[in-house]
């Protein structure tokens, strides 16, 4: 596990579970990717949520099978999904955003010792859906951009983090509202803003 230090003092832990390392040295991404840029597309994401600072969050790069796993435990679904997040705070911790939920002010659920960091939970990519994703022209927000899975998988990291935050795309007006911050933030890092619906 690689610990990153991202904007205003918060912190990424990025984790890559065994059977996606093959994938992520395999190079087949399409560009050379690092965590440090992974680091960076989820620390501007954590900004532009307003998450709290100083707070901290993970990030697991998985397979098909890891995702498939949690799909079903906690999410009743069958099969693999592209990118699972888990929250600890409730999604009215965070600023308003269009569609959202009123901000709750309940912040962390618990009192935190002096200088801990509070906790945002976890999101779980797949590393071998956000290729195929990409490579079969499966990706982007409707499943209809053929991309490097390289920017495939910042898309799913980024998209993640705004869950993690809050965010949810069940609403039309959030929906539009998240898929407009996930361009920006893709477009802000020099990345191709995947087609949209």
């Amino acid at each position: 596990m690689a610990r990153h230090r991202l904007v205003g003092g918060r912190v990424l832990d990025i984790e890559v579970l065994p059977a996606a390392l093959p994938l992520l040295r395999a190079r087949i991404l399409g560009r050379r990717l690092t965590r440090t840029d992974l680091a960076a597309a989820v620390g501007r994401a954590l900004e532009a949520a307003g998450a709290p600072a100083g707070a901290a969050a993970g990030l697991v790069l998985a397979d098909d099978a890891t995702l498939a796993e949690l799909n079903t435990a906690h999410m009743g679904h069958e099969g693999a999904t592209d990118v699972l997040s888990f929250p600890l705070l409730p999604p009215g911790s965070f600023p308003p955003h269009p569609g959202g939920p009123p901000p709750d002010g309940a912040g962390p659920a618990f009192i935190l010792p002096p200088r801990a960091r509070p906790q945002l939970g976890e999101i779980v990519v797949s590393v071998e859906r956000a290729v195929a994703q990409a490579r079969e022209g499966r990706g982007g927000w409707t499943g209809g951009t053929a991309w490097a899975p390289a920017d495939e998988l910042l898309l799913l990291a980024t998209h993640g983090v705004l869950h993690l935050c809050g965010w949810d795309h069940a609403d039309p007006v959030e929906g539009a509202a998240m898929r407009a911050l996930e361009a920006e933030l893709l477009g802000d890092a020099g990345r191709p803003v995947p087609s949209t619906p």
